[in-house]
């Protein structure tokens, strides 16, 4: 592990971002986009348009320079005109090519759009930590960094420059850990759970030193001084932001890391528990199945079919 918990998450969870494509629109126009169960995210290179969703309150404005995040599996609709009847997204998916989108007539409106795939079975850990759209309004201290990436993106798929693809992806995915700083920096209202724990940097020594040593057996009067904190208010802070106390987000940071290590590696189990700070076998497996639900050899064995079926 890094000992940097925003960066152990995204690794663990294998957070993956690619550029799905863009879209030039022109005139008066409104595409229905189908829901998604992928994390989705549009950059606004030029124009405006409005985001229709079943559970917003009010059509959201957006403008260039602004960037949207959407987590919620729903379906969207993206227009100039909100008395446009829609267009099906497919309709104007099977007139494009190698994601380069064009509809209605004109350029005046231009996007770029990107999703982010997580690991099936980690990645409600970074879900469940999200509203369902985060907005990044131009002008904002990350909007501006947010659209140089974008800059550098168009620059790159426009003059399909060395290394477009590998270079579009890592643009992409700096992207997306952007808009995450940004929630995180606008003093968004987070559900108790790791992104907000991840983002309190009162507690931020003590998550590094959890995710820096996670065999080491922590104890909360270390904790809480590193953190400069008694070690009540220690114990009360951190269970606020992450709904769980220390040790219990300990023991379940290592079950994720086990998971991991029991799906990818083929290390003795035992060799695995005394890696985690467990000081037998059966400490180890008993662990596991009273916080996975199975034992640690019977999710290796079907760890290993699922990935053989895929």
């Amino acid at each position: 592990m890094t000992g940097d918990p925003f960066s152990d998450v995204l690794d663990l969870i294998r957070a993956k971002s690619v550029v799905s494509g863009s879209l030039a629109a022109g005139g008066a126009w409104a595409i229905r986009f189908p829901p998604s169960d992928l994390i989705n995210f549009w950059g606004i290179v030029r124009g405006d348009c409005w985001v229709l969703t079943e559970t917003a309150d009010a059509p959201l404005h957006l403008k260039a320079g602004d960037f949207l995040l959407r987590t919620a599996s729903e379906p969207a609709v993206l227009a100039t005109d909100l008395n446009a009847t829609p267009v099906d997204f497919e309709d104007v998916l099977a007139s494009g090519t190698e994601g380069r989108l064009h509809h209605g007539n004109g350029d005046q409106f231009f996007m770029i759009g990107g999703k982010v795939e997580l690991d099936a079975t980690q990645g409600a850990a970074l879900l469940d930590s999200l509203p369902p759209s985060i907005h990044i309004r131009n002008g904002s201290p990350h909007a501006t960094v947010l659209e140089c990436l974008l800059a550098q993106l168009v620059r790159e798929r426009t003059e399909g420059l060395p290394g477009v693809a590998a270079a579009s992806a890592q643009l992409a995915h700096l992207m997306f850990i952007q808009i995450l700083r940004a929630h995180l920096d606008l003093g968004a209202t987070l559900a108790p759970g790791w992104l907000r724990l991840v983002g309190n940097r009162r507690l931020a020594p003590a998550l590094r030193l959890l995710h820096g040593e996670p065999a080491r057996a922590w104890g909360l009067e270390e904790l809480a001084r590193e953190c400069g904190m008694s070690r009540a208010t220690f114990a009360v802070h951190f269970k606020t932001n992450a709904g769980i106390t220390p040790l219990a987000y300990l023991a379940q940071w290592r079950m994720r890391l086990a998971e991991r290590a029991l799906r990818d590696g083929d290390d003795a189990i035992s060799s695995l528990g005394y890696s985690l700070g467990y000081a037998s076998e059966s400490a180890f497996s008993n662990a596991f199945k009273r916080l996975v639900g199975e034992a640690p050899a019977r999710y290796r064995a079907n760890a290993r079919v699922r990935q053989a079926d895929v």
